[in-house]
């Protein structure tokens, strides 16, 4: 049965013991995102926190936090019915009777995709106008936070000309009663809409839904191409049409069953600093000027509960929800992308920082066609550093990836580095936000080489530490960025790492034991165009031919976000207060 809003859903985790209702008081400043993390560490349940300090709300958190309630709130349907539509798609022509005839639901499938408008919707039982924003549990979740966050807020915009709709998750800021940042990064749906509408020199109208059926949560965040309106997949993810009622003085339809809605403008040319927040990078996207968002109305159930999440260091609720969505959109890889058969982005990155595929070369160097075909399609374009082979590999099994592609990669061709292109706004790698350059790494054909899988040799003296990530690849512990930046180059020049085709800088090898923190300290701490360096570079027919060992600089650099690390005592706080939110649980 579709899961019709938010409260079905929670009485569904109820029943499936995925949800634990705190009872005790909770403060939305820190401790209610401490509890979350150690919560979603320990692979536990969704938390209803009952009575938050400061409002009236209760807060629910960690809702998609592991496979099982993100199936229990989706099931195999959707992935099916994608299968089935992709299948149907490639082997239609020439029609016939018995392909029609095998894929008849899809018609009957296709009548539940959009909406219906209905003419009530519990949303529009309380209107507050003025706005009063300081009546929401509004979490604030990082100690250097700008200020409290709305964390999981459904953006809805329409396009200023043709009225093509966006519903996006972007974060919101509470700078008062009645205003939030609006932070709308560069590739992102919303903003093509505000970028329209300010070139108008018009305000763009907004509403924010919180809450409502899973599917429209999860729609909000899968990164579609442009004209396909998230809407559309919410339904398909919901198994029906999605109920929207309009009130009297709002811009735009709204989810008839969601908790909340934010109703205003966003005009054209104002700006205010945003952060800094706590991201899901793992550290501090920093203070930039963003658009504002002046909220006039808000709706919300009598009885409204609060969505809200944490992120932070990987993995958070967020890397579950972006596994999920890579598995139910990978059927339609093939068919956007003909020359690609599997693709996987790593969420330990943040998702934008590393990408892999496996692609068709029938043809030479038809791998590099593929490659540009991914880094020129939507949110693809914002990947950092993409690893393409040609035949068949575990791409989730990251060290197996690595030590397949190390196995045939020709330096002197298959490393392509591109410099001053766009890169993600969290990725503070570059040498300004938004700016950058990605690498290309190509690994294709039969192994060209045995790999190393020990190292035995002597280190120089500035090293304290050589671990093995796998064959081929050894992380090196060295000394500080500040103190020597020049100490990657000095490494592929180094006799004993000559047979080793990559090489790893860090400032801790203790990450090569676990590959998660590989991927997370790797891929989030360099640049490519700043940080590749090789035992010997030369130009050939305007390409950058190196000779290995390669060597990437993953130290942490000057200027680079700190950490995410929780506050002492707020720690402490939890420490001492974990009997009182779950007196029936273990500790």
């Amino acid at each position: 049965m579709p899961l019709q809003n938010l409260r079905q859903f929670l009485d569904l985790l109820r029943h499936e013991r995925e949800l634990v209702t705190v009872e005790a008081e909770v403060d939305p400043h820190l401790e209610v995102a401490e509890i979350h993390r150690r919560v979603i560490e320990q692979n536990g349940p969704a938390l209803l926190f009952k009575r938050i300090k400061g409002s009236s709300f209760p807060v629910v958190t960690n809702l998609f936090g592991n496979p099982k309630r993100i199936e229990l709130a989706f099931g195999t349907r959707p992935l099916a019915l994608i299968r089935q539509a992709v299948n149907f798609a490639e082997t239609f022509l020439p029609p016939t009777f018995a392909k029609l005839w095998q894929n008849h639901n899809l018609a009957w499938e296709g009548l539940k995709l959009g909406i219906r408008r209905v003419g009530h919707g519990p949303v529009l039982e309380v209107l507050d106008s003025p706005a009063d924003l300081s009546k929401l549990p509004v979490l604030t979740t990082w100690k250097e936070d700008g200020g409290p966050f709305i964390t999981l807020p459904l953006v809805y915009t329409e396009h200023p000309r043709d009225r093509r709709h966006n519903l996006g998750i972007y974060r919101l800021q509470c700078y008062d009663t009645t205003s939030t940042g609006m932070h709308w990064q560069i590739q992102k749906g919303g903003g093509f809409h505000y970028s329209e509408a300010e070139h108008l020199n018009e305000a763009l109208p907004v509403s924010v839904f919180l809450g409502g059926p899973p599917a429209l949560i999860l729609a909000a965040i899968s990164p579609l191409p442009e004209n396909i309106g998230e809407l559309m997949i919410a339904s398909l993810l919901a198994g029906e049409r999605i109920s929207m009622v309009r009130d009297g003085p709002g811009p735009h339809p709204v989810p008839a069953e969601c908790e909340f809605v934010l109703q205003g403008m966003v005009p054209p040319c104002e700006r205010r600093l945003e952060g800094p927040f706590g991201d899901h990078y793992g550290y501090y996207s920093l203070r930039h000027e963003y658009p504002v968002f002046h909220v006039e109305r808000i709706y919300h159930r009598r009885d409204a509960v609060y969505p809200a999440t944490v992120v932070g260091k990987p993995r958070q609720e967020d890397f579950f929800i972006g596994e999920y969505l890579q598995e139910l959109l990978s059927p339609l890889f093939p068919l956007v992308m003909p020359g690609v058969k599997e693709l996987w982005s790593y969420g330990e990155t943040g998702f934008h920082s590393l990408a892999a595929a496996v692609v068709h070369e029938r043809y030479g160097r038809e791998a590099i066609a593929s490659a540009f075909r991914i880094l020129g399609e939507g949110q693809l374009s914002l990947t950092k550093f993409l690893i393409v082979t040609d035949s068949p590999v575990d791409l989730k099994n990251f060290p197996a990836l690595l030590e397949h592609v190390l196995d045939r990669v020709y330096w002197e061709t298959d490393l392509f580095v591109i410099s001053n292109v766009s890169m993600d706004t969290l990725d503070y790698c570059g040498p300004e936000i938004n700016r950058g350059s990605k690498a290309i790494l190509l690994g294709t054909g039969c192994p060209v080489r045995p790999l190393p899988g020990t190292f035995q040799g002597g280190i120089p003296v500035d090293v304290s530490e050589v671990q093995v990530f796998c064959l081929g690849c050894l992380v090196v512990a060295g000394l500080p960025y500040s103190a020597d930046a020049r100490q990657a180059e000095r490494l592929a020049q180094w006799k004993a790492f000559q047979d080793w085709p990559l090489l790893i800088l860090v400032d801790d090898a203790g990450i090569a034991r676990n590959p998660s923190l590989f991927l997370w300290s790797v891929f989030t701490r360099f640049e490519p165009a700043a940080d590749i360096y090789a035992a010997r570079t030369q130009v050939l027919r305007h390409h950058l031919c190196y000779k290995g060992p390669i060597v990437i600089d993953a130290r942490m650099k000057p200027g680079y976000p700190a950490e995410l690390v929780c506050d002492a005592e707020i720690s402490k706080r939890v420490d001492e207060r974990w009997r009182e939110y779950f007196p029936s649980r273990p500790s």
